[in-house]
This record gives C-alpha cells, structure tokens and sequence, in this order.
C-alpha cells in the first residue's frame, strides 16, 4: 500500500519507482536488514542493479581517459563533487573535494550546473538535491553507496522519541540532527524549532540549540554530540543515551526530565574502530608522536587525544604543522594515505593497525561514474536523488541554519596545542 504523499517518477533506466516522503526510492522495501517488516518503520535500501559488462572490459587508463573526455564534452553543463574519504582513482576527477559541511556550502552554490555528480554516499547527495535549484540534478554514480549511521535513525523512531520527550520533559527540547542522516530527519528537525550540523559546526550548533531551549536531542551520532557537549562544560551525568530499540529509549521519565542532552544510540562504523589502547600503544612506541583523531570516535580516544575535530580541520592541521612532525590519525584510511602522501616531510599514519574504510563510499567507483557520464552525454539521466517537495522545504530550514553558524576556519573539538595557521 502506498503512502498518499509517494510520488511515482521514472529514472533514467526506464525503472518505475515509488519514492516516499523521505525522498527515496521505495519499491525496493522497507525492511530491514534481515528483510522483514519493521513496526511501520521505513527501512528503505537502495539497490544499484550492474551496470553494462563493457565497462568491467575497459582498462583503467581507458576509463579515466573517457571520463576526462566527457567533462570536457559537459563543460559548465557538469561539476563533480568528491568527499575526502572517496578513494583517489574518482576523486582525481572531482571539481571540488570537501568534508559533508564544504560540500554543502559548494552544493548551495550550484546554480548553472545542469547536473551535479556526488562522489559520496546518499544522504550528501540528498542534501545536495536540497541545497541546489529544481533546475539541477544531482546524480549518485552508485546507489548502494549508502551510510550506516544515518541508517541508524528512521523518522518514525524520531517521532517516537520526540512524543516520548513532550510527554515527560516539562522543558523545551531542540532537535539537533549531524548532516549524516536521510532528508525526512533533517526535515522534521527543521519543522520542530531544530537544525543540522556537521563536525565543523556541532559545538555553535549546540550553542544555538541552547540558547532556545533547555534540552537537545542529538542525533544520529552520539561520540560527536558526547564529544561536542563535554568540551562545551556538560557533564558526562548531564547526558543520557536514548536507544531507538527500546520502549522510551530505555530511559525512565525522571532520566530524560535530569538531562541536558538527550544523545541517540548511533555511530559512525569506521571511527568506531579506533581504539583508546591504540592511543596508548602510540604514546608508548614514539612519544613525540601527535594522536588526531576525528570527533565520531568514541569518548574515551578523544579524551586520549592530542586534538580532536572535522576532517578539515585534520587537513588544515597536517598541512600547517612543521616538517618533521609525526601523526597518528584516527579516521578514514583514505584520507589518511592521502595526506601522508601530501606531505612527506611529515610521518603520518593511521592510529589504527587496521584499514578503516569507509566501503559504502568505496563502492562509487571510475566505472560506475564514467557509466553515469556517459548516459548524461546520450542525453538520459540515471541515478537521479530526488527529495519531495515537502520533505525539501523542511530540510532546508535545518540546513540554512547550518549554513549560518559556520566558523571562518575549522575549530578543534579539543586541542592540547594551538596548529600554526595555514601560509596563504
């Protein structure tokens, strides 16, 4: 049974789809992992079906010229958009490289690009389509390049919680969403009084939530708004953790009434590896080694830290320390390999002994984007992320407000020493 707000649309494919009010397609399932039905919940999974075999034949040096020659067909019509964790084999193509919040910005700018192409995973290209005119379409080279954290929060559990929350908080409480998460979150943070961040913002986001209520929910990811929230004065007893799987969180009326911050049980899967031993070894091995570490890890590695924040401010912080410098960096491995590589004159390596990759983004690959390049110059558009109109004029709301709070130079989430400033 469809939902009255489900809008039929065809994709570049010929495939019929159903997309629901969180923008996605619908007619591959809501179901969860194991395939079944959740009370109501819409676990919806994207399935990007093989593209044509005459691609698996093509060389590497074949793909990457073909590609190179289709920009130069596209022009101006095409801007290709790569996040810092895409492998190194697409992100050579990208016209602009970013983490989720440089994105962003780049994406609200689009305005004579006929197609945008997001190297990134699903929920960068939603808030794209968001951010960008209806002139414009955003284009995902793979549809399985999904997130796991934003997975971790569907909007009828989000909906749960907030009755949950009005029920038994005689307070105002904010709903602040990470930008990792599905446009229907964003949607309805925006429509509740709430906003959006990422890591580079979370602490003024936070602020501002504070500033208009006595409480916030965080979510999806509860290391970055712990992290954010300790570093801002909260107390560790100031914060409670709310489980989606559980009856009211798993919280009692009078925990949720004592908290300050209501953080959702979610997690990024690739910060979740490293490891306060790990921090530990390093100290031990070479003590004159930097531990940075991105703010989705855990509580305990960022306390054990030397600097802790978003992946630009782990760029800007490589890229103005002095030769010689040594750094173990917990977050995605490609990213790390690629600052080692920037800067050889440092010592950079992951804090981790094993790679943590992020494999949903791993799955856009050279072919995948030549494949959705090549329909684009036939003249079909395939791949398209379309987020409905309503859902799009909520979630704007959430991401503007974003957009207003955003500091002139990424800021540590913490910092046992001051980086110089970037040379410019």
């Amino acid at each position: 049974m469809r939902e009255s707000g489900d809008r039929h649309r065809a994709n570049g494919n010929g495939w019929r789809q159903w997309y629901n009010r969180t923008g996605l397609p619908a007619d591959v399932g809501r179901l969860n992992r194991c395939g079944r039905r959740t009370r109501g919940v819409e676990r919806t999974v994207l399935f990007q079906p093989p593209i044509p075999t005459t691609y698996s034949g093509l060389s590497d040096d074949e793909v990457a010229t073909a590609i190179v020659a289709r920009k130069q067909a596209l022009g101006g019509r095409l801007v290709i958009l790569g996040h810092h964790y895409q492998q190194d084999e697409v992100i050579q193509f990208a016209d602009f490289t970013g983490d989720s919040l440089k994105l962003s910005q780049i994406g609200a700018r689009q305005r004579e690009a006929e197609f945008i192409v997001f190297c990134g995973v699903h929920f960068m290209a939603e808030s794209a389509d968001i951010l960008s005119g209806d002139e414009v379409s955003v284009i995902l080279p793979d549809l399985s390049a999904g997130c796991s954290m934003a997975d971790m929060a569907e909007l009828e559990q989000l909906e749960d919680a907030w009755e949950f929350l009005e029920h038994e908080c005689q307070a105002t409480v904010i709903p602040i969403t990470y930008v990792n998460s599905a446009a229907s979150i964003k949607a309805f943070c925006g429509g509740h009084g709430g906003a959006c961040c990422t890591s580079s913002n979370a602490r003024a986001m936070l602020e501002w939530a504070l500033d208009r209520g006595e409480k916030v929910i965080f979510l999806p990811d509860q290391h970055l708004g712990r992290n954010t929230a300790y570093a801002m004065g909260i107390g560790l007893d100031e914060m409670v953790l709310y489980d989606p799987a559980l009856a009211s969180g798993g919280l009692s009326p009078q925990q949720a009434g004592d908290a300050k911050i209501i953080l959702w049980k979610g997690h990024c899967s690739v910060h979740g590896l490293f490891t306060a031993a790990q921090c530990d070894e390093i100290r031990e091995s070479d003590a004159d080694c930097k531990v940075l570490v991105h703010p989705e890890c855990s509580w305990e590695v960022v306390q054990k830290a030397d600097l802790a924040g978003s992946t630009e401010f782990i760029i800007q912080a490589v890229g103005s320390a002095a030769p010689g410098s040594k750094w173990a960096i917990g977050t995605e491995i490609h990213l790390v390999n690629r600052l080692a590589a920037r800067h050889p004159q440092q010592s950079i390596r992951s804090l981790a002994g094993i790679q943590c990759l992020c494999t949903t983004m791993y799955r856009i690959d050279t072919r995948h984007l030549l494949w959705v390049l090549d329909e684009l110059a036939a003249g079909r558009i395939v791949n398209r992320i379309q987020v409905d109109g309503e859902t799009k004029r909520q979630a704007v709301i959430a991401l503007e407000r974003m957009l207003a709070n955003v500091a002139p130079h990424p800021v540590a989430i913490k910092s046992r020493f001051a980086p110089r400033p970037l040379e410019r």
